[in-house]
């Protein structure tokens, strides 16, 4: 029993697996200057690009060909780049009610080159303006931009092809908003155009740095102050040998004034009447009358 139970024990252990010992993690370095390479390949990715597809807008005319003004404009919008507006307008029937859908140089989703749409009620789209038939004119305070390229009008304007323009006017306090529908015109033989609005402070012109009138004056008032302060202080105190308050530049005459301003100040600010007598006035030699002069002296006699 003795061999038996060692028998057992041996093949027990012959059959059991062996430990698994886990084998140390080797991070291997990256050659010098490949890492750079890496990150400058991934916005090529196609699903990068498809996540940040901002900034589409490709300007009418050839390369080169844009003017400073317009891609200064295109820049005032980088914060608006990709951003969705939509909203809904209802014409003079029932039918008439169209949702638009605007992005800021990108395409809409679903709607390749499509940065302007309008989907009517039936469940039709129609593409209004493309991005990359883009047009932008600005002034002092608004921006307007212009989608060109849409889907040719059937019953309309001999059947050019659809165009909009959304005018960005200046609002400090949104970077977005209000974004809403003017005027469709499509009654004109050709160049018919959607026109809309949006509010963003991309619009409006920078902060003026300079100083108004009233803060320049201001300034050389207190200019003026210091220099006669100081300038005073010291042909007082080094020149005249003045000691105390004296030191102050014309002291007797600010004196002076101080106590005309309080007089002043009484006079045009108290309650009691001007013309009322005094409660009380001194005793003098004329209000007691003629006395003669040995009335005066019997006093001293003696009685």
């Amino acid at each position: 029993p003795g061999s038996r139970g060692r028998g057992l024990t041996r093949k027990h252990r012959l059959s059991s697996p062996a430990p698994v010992v886990p084998m140390p993690l080797r991070i291997l370095p990256l050659p010098p200057g490949l890492l750079p390479r890496i990150l400058l390949l991934i916005p090529l990715l196609p699903g990068f690009r498809a996540a940040s597809q901002t900034g589409d807008c490709k300007l009418i005319g050839e390369n080169g060909a844009q003017s400073n003004a317009e891609r200064g404009l295109l820049k005032k919008l980088e914060p608006l780049m990709g951003q969705s507006f939509s909203m809904t307008s209802t014409g003079s029937s029932a039918t008439e009610t169209y949702t638009y859908s605007f992005r800021v140089c990108a395409a809409i989703d679903n709607h390749p080159l499509a940065g302007l749409i309008q989907h009517s009620k039936n469940n039709e789209t129609k593409v209004i303006g493309r991005i990359n038939s883009t047009q932008i004119i600005g002034g002092s305070d608004w921006i307007i931009l212009i989608y060109g390229d849409g889907d040719r009008y059937t019953n309309h304007c001999k059947g050019e092809k659809r165009r909009g323009m959304v005018m960005i006017s200046c609002d400090p306090s949104v970077l977005g908003a209000a974004f809403t529908t003017v005027i469709e015109e499509r009654e004109k033989a050709s160049d018919c155009f959607y026109l809309f609005e949006l509010d963003s402070k991309t619009a409006c012109p920078p902060p003026s740095h300079r100083l108004s009138p009233g803060s320049i004056l201001l300034i050389m008032f207190l200019v003026l102050i210091t220099v006669y302060i100081l300038g005073g202080f010291l042909y007082q105190r080094l020149v005249i040998r003045a000691k105390g308050f004296e030191q102050i530049p014309n002291y007797y005459f600010w004196q002076e004034l101080g106590n005309l301003t309080a007089d002043g100040c009484d006079f045009v600010f108290r309650s009691k009447p001007r013309t009322a007598a005094a409660a009380y006035r001194g005793v003098g030699d004329e209000q007691l009358g003629e006395e003669d002069e040995e009335e005066r002296d019997e006093h001293l006699l003696p009685m």
